[in-house]
């Protein structure tokens, strides 16, 4: 690694922040290991709610979920238990990796911010409950106009992994390539590291970054502390990058993407990497769901299979 890379990489983790832990079926490559996760997304179409798709998920042989909050809440609306969702979880072989939600924790406008803490402590606290590790914290409410402060972003961000702290789960900065702020890589590492928070991190996306026009090379800057979750996807060569959006995701390998590439970069600054796979085709939500998520595992299981 770079002497930029390491102080880069000292900003972004540094030695205080333990790896996640690793799965007993961990594809292990020379640098780190990989785990296979399912983001509810790709089968959120079929509307099976989280029983379902936690089921469907460790049927097919995932190793971890990464479900959206709103289906936890849900959930617990109809009368669920989140001790026994958690059980459920645990019983059937599969962790928490991450969770998706949209608090709007990073706009200026001050009330709409405070709402913001509030929301993302609330949903924080609805995954911690089903032993839930991290929650994806993306610029919601911040998208369209242009000229964020990215130092003030870092004190936001720093504020919401304190409130983490108290909660144990970890918010990990989300970059969104369609955004008009944190679109960029380069953009979420600065405001990670302006957190001087040992736990602040990227989480990154293949779409994401295509459509944000981040080089993957600029993975290999950071510290394996810094990255824990990557979303897995493709995307075709048409329509281009400026008129492309969410619903053109494809399964890994079936695109135009340096998906190989991009897993190698992860693989080189260490660490194991969480793959979740999600997509938002609409093709894939007319499908049955047990068939959509045993086609992504056996591409992401190939794609992994390339690295080093």
């Amino acid at each position: 690694m770079t002497r930029t890379g390491l102080w880069v990489g000292a900003a972004l983790g540094g030695s205080s922040m333990a790896a996640p832990a690793e799965s007993r079926n961990a594809a292990a490559t020379d640098s780190g290991s990989f785990l296979f996760c399912l983001n509810t997304a790709t089968i959120r179409g079929q509307k099976l709610g989280i029983i379902k798709e936690v089921e469907v998920a460790a049927k097919a042989g995932y190793q971890a979920i990464e479900p959206w909050t709103d289906s936890i809440e849900e959930y617990k609306k109809q009368g669920g238990s989140l001790p026994d969702l958690k059980r459920r979880i645990a019983d059937l072989g599969l962790a928490v990796e991450s969770a998706i939600g949209f608090p709007q924790w990073i706009v200026d406008d001050d009330s709409r911010r405070a709402n913001g803490l509030e929301r993302a402590k609330f949903e924080m606290d609805l995954v911690a409950q089903i032993g839930g590790k991290r929650l994806a914290a993306p610029p919601a409410g911040a998208t369209d106009t242009p000229g964020l402060d990215l130092q003030k972003a870092g004190q936001r961000y720093r504020a919401l992994l304190q409130a983490g702290d108290q909660i144990g789960v970890v918010p990990q900065l989300e970059l969104w390539g369609f955004s008009k702020n944190l679109n960029r890589l380069g953009e979420c590492a600065c405001v990670a590291i302006e957190t001087g928070h040992p736990k602040a991190c990227v989480l990154v996306d293949i779409y994401h970054l295509y459509k944000g026009g981040s080089d993957y090379h600029g993975l290999g800057l950071l510290n394996g502390n810094a990255v824990h979750v990557l979303h897995m996807n493709d995307y075709p060569a048409e329509p281009p990058r400026e008129k492309i959006d969410d619903s053109f995701r494809v399964y890994p390998g079936d695109g135009v993407a340096p998906v190989t590439e991009i897993l190698r970069s992860l693989n080189a600054i260490g660490g194991t990497k969480v793959l979740s796979l999600e997509l938002f085709n609409r093709k894939y939500w007319a499908m049955d769901a047990a068939e959509v998520v045993r086609a992504g595992l056996d591409k992401m299981k190939a794609a992994a299979g390339k690295v080093p």
